[in-house]
């Protein structure tokens, strides 16, 4: 069993590799934390190796290291943590802060899922099966989560975006996070 993580009172977890997006800015309140948003990701699309997610998270993505690239460069973006497929751990954004992983976005009714949501991307696709050792961490990060944030659901970005977005893909079996969902409070 992994050990747990524990996220300190900055919003950063002791077992992630902080790697700092500038990417980022301030929750218009930072006591409502409610949700966690999973994600999917591979750039280029399918190719899980190197540090290009990194790289885009942190605006350091090269256009003409791969044709997919260009249309990506200037984009903005980050997550509060990547889960690589060996199951390590990054984190770009303080959980405090909002980073800007959901994009035009609702819940139950609310917009604007970034403002109280906290992401976490998976390095994978629509098109292949996660890893064990990624929904290991995935579940050890939920539950730090939990202990830390008034978590009230667990969704996929295609859960917040239907119409913009299909990951975490039809490979996430969210049965391996079913413990994470028992633990949340019951609904009205």
């Amino acid at each position: 069993m992994l050990p747990s993580i524990l996220i300190n009172d900055s919003g950063f977890a002791n077992k992630a590799k902080i790697i700092l997006s500038p990417n980022f800015d301030n929750r218009p309140d930072k006591s409502k934390i409610n949700l966690i948003v999973i994600h999917n990701i591979s750039l280029p699309p399918g190719i899980y190796e190197g540090n290009s997610i990194i790289d885009l998270f942190t605006n350091k993505l090269k256009p003409d290291d791969h044709e997919y690239f260009k249309s990506i460069a200037n984009l903005k973006v980050s997550s509060h943590f990547l889960i690589r497929r060996d199951g390590s751990l990054f984190q770009f954004v303080s959980c405090l802060d909002r980073a800007w992983h959901a994009g035009e976005s609702s819940w139950n009714k609310i917009n604007n899922c970034n403002d109280f949501s906290v992401g976490i991307e998976l390095e994978g696709s629509d098109f292949d099966a996660f890893e064990g050792k990624q929904y290991a961490r995935l579940n050890e990060l939920i539950q730090s989560l939990m202990d830390e944030y008034p978590i009230k659901d667990i969704v996929g970005h295609s859960d917040i975006a239907p119409t913009r977005k299909t990951d975490p893909g039809p490979y996430f079996e969210w049965d391996q996070i079913k413990t994470c969902f028992d633990q949340l409070p019951l609904k009205n």
